[in-house]
């Protein structure tokens, strides 16, 4: 086979790619533009219909409802790769999509901007009271009252979790006149004057809004609980657009009812609706100065896009290249393509003597390695090997046959 051949080592028309949840078309136009058979689902499956759909399915596509357990991989023996297009990665297995050798690719930074914005945007209506006003005219009160509104302009903003978003909202919330302090359990690089806490308790002391910023782990489950709560600032506001698991929403409901918390805007909870409908219920509906919405955070035309882009990309050069920089459970590997060569792509239990065994095989077929790359975490190991035409399937399906194996894959 020549290096000019069309012939591709699976044919990308028999590529198959799921798409669930709504997932924007500028991910459909570049799994479209590289000739996968395409196929969308608008809402999210539980986990046995999702687990007889992925049965063939090669890229599996995801927002934040649907769950892929240990259960819904087991049978995906084609499954090469999961895109959750959205920044967490809870609602996926990774230890079970790593041990099958199936890296999993998230949007860490595309809808950034979004969340930042509206969190400001929240700040705001909290310290004017926009939503009981909004909610008063259109019951048909006239209200017009100063008392509990505040400018934000020098007040203090404290961000519990200073990632990308929590960057970005110190960014902007410092451009509107605030001082803003933030806590990381990882010290990170202040942006322009913003200034880290050395403990949670001391932000949020100090702090009139408190807006969180943090990823789902057991460290965070609950982290804002009755004591957390009691430890701010009288008058003072909660925010948070993170994982609904963060905040004990009944304790806040308490702090809220007391006046020792002020107000709250809250956009995710422990328990989420699958689809929309009219039958959520919270301790916090009803409750003064309390901004409650679905879960949209990252809900606007520009972060979706922007998302499906990044998703889609990451999933087209896995899948192309076996490129797995930016997987979540996964060891990172970019090695560019050489020319005139086959490459191998070889996920193995990370056990002594596999590199041997592989070597061994490479040296009985005469076959000369033109680039390799191996990298390992404690569970997987993940070889990239470019190498000659003539005998790369003999290599593959020797390492293939390897009791180490778990998934080898040829790229021509």
């Amino acid at each position: 086979m020549t290096s000019d051949s069309a012939i591709h080592s699976f044919p990308k028309d028999q590529i198959k790619v799921l798409l669930l949840e709504n997932i924007h078309t500028s991910a459909h136009e570049i799994f479209e533009s590289e000739g996968f058979q395409l196929e969308k689902v608008s809402g999210a499956l539980g986990e046995e219909e999702l687990a007889r759909k992925i049965e063939d399915v090669h890229v599996l596509g995801i927002r934040s409802k649907t769950r892929v357990t240990d259960k819904a991989l087991s049978g995906a023996r084609r499954l090469l790769t999961v895109g959750c297009f959205c920044i967490g990665t809870n609602q996926v297995d990774l230890r079970a999509a790593n041990r099958r050798g199936v890296p999993v690719f998230n949007a860490p930074f595309s809808n950034t901007r979004s969340v930042a914005e509206m969190i400001l945007a929240e700040v705001v209506m909290l310290s004017r009271r926009l939503g009981d006003r909004a909610r008063e005219m259109h019951a048909g009160q006239w209200r017009k009252v100063s008392a509990g509104s505040f400018e934000i302009r020098g007040k203090t903003l404290g961000i519990v979790g200073y990632g990308h978003i929590g960057r970005q909202v110190g960014v902007i919330a410092e451009a509107l006149g605030m001082r803003v302090l933030f806590f990381d359990v990882v010290a990170k690089l202040p942006m322009g004057n913003n200034r880290a806490t050395k403990t949670l308790d001391e932000l949020l002391a100090q702090s009139d809004f408190v807006t969180l910023h943090v990823p789902e782990t057991p460290q965070t489950r609950g982290m804002m609980g009755a004591r957390e709560l009691a430890q701010m600032r009288g008058g003072s506001y909660l925010l948070n657009a993170s994982r609904g698991t963060v905040v004990d929403i009944p304790a806040l409901a308490d702090a809220l009812k007391s006046g020792h918390v002020a107000g709250a805007a809250i956009d995710v909870f422990p328990e989420e609706p699958e689809t929309n409908s009219d039958g959520f219920a919270t301790p916090l509906r009803g409750l003064a100065n309390v901004v409650l919405t679905p879960h949209i955070g990252g809900s606007t035309a520009e972060a979706q896009e922007a998302i499906g882009r990044e998703v889609g990309a990451a999933l087209t050069k896995f899948v192309n290249a076996g490129v797995t920089t930016g997987a979540v459970n996964f060891p990172q590997i970019d090695l560019p393509l050489t020319p005139r060569k086959h490459r191998i792509l070889n996920v193995h239990r990370n056990v002594p003597g596999v590199l041997r065994d592989i070597n061994r095989i490479v040296s009985e077929k005469g076959a000369n390695i033109a680039a390799q790359v191996l990298a390992t975490d404690p569970d997987i190991g993940y070889l990239v090997m470019d190498l000659d035409q003539d005998v790369s399937r003999d290599v593959k399906n020797a390492m293939a046959a390897l009791d180490t194996s778990i998934k080898t894959r040829i790229l021509y």
